[in-house]
């Protein structure tokens, strides 16, 4: 079967390898890099959906070729869903981890509900055709780092029924249950390939 090509609207070498271990033998994917895009890609979204697909259509009306971006987030219910869209940028424009993470924290320190969810959404065009795609994690904010696997929140969620953050998880096990690995498994689904998770 020949390969699906797929432009992956990142150069996010973390989302890049968890995608490559979900499809990699699937689909042939590229990166921004290599197709000479060194834009930064609009999210001017209210919405993980709204940005998702910005970042997609940017690709395609750009350079014309297939292309898959995500756009995820993680929504604490204490918080009303925030931090949400802002996710990556929730401390401040330098999208630092640490930074997030602790303020997410300091936001949490008089709430008793730590109840979250990572979301994302996968917006993939082929030939001007748009699809997206959702994909849900539930599970708990916890109060202190562990773990050093994975990225951005990871090392505060466990994900419900697990007794480990996502740090703490190799990229199999994450992959196994995570909200990217969801949407993605829909999409596999999507183009009816028999998928080995």
């Amino acid at each position: 079967m020949e390969k699906i090509k797929l432009v992956l609207a990142t150069n996010n070498q973390h989302k890049l390898d968890e995608i490559l271990v979900k499809i990699g033998d699937r689909f042939e994917l590229k990166t921004l890099n290599q197709i000479g895009c060194n834009d930064e890609l609009p999210e001017t979204g209210a919405t993980l959906e709204a940005n998702s697909l910005q970042k997609s259509q940017y690709i395609w009306d750009n350079y014309k070729v297939n292309c898959l971006a995500d756009d995820s987030g993680l929504e604490v219910k204490a918080l009303d869903g925030r931090p949400g869209v802002d996710s990556a940028h929730y401390a401040g424009p330098q999208r630092s981890h640490d930074d997030n993470i602790d303020l997410l924290l300091k936001n949490l320190i008089d709430k008793v509900n730590f109840e979250a969810q990572f979301r994302t959404i996968l917006t993939l065009i082929i030939d001007g055709n748009v699809s997206q795609f959702e994909g849900i994690v539930t599970g708990k904010i916890i109060k202190t780092r562990i773990g050093n696997q994975g990225f951005g929140y990871d090392p505060v969620f466990i994900p419900d029924s697990f007794e480990k953050t996502f740090a703490e998880m190799s990229i199999q096990e994450k992959n196994n249950l995570s909200h990217r690995s969801r949407a993605l498994s829909k999409m596999v689904d999507f183009f009816g390939i028999t998928k080995e998770i």
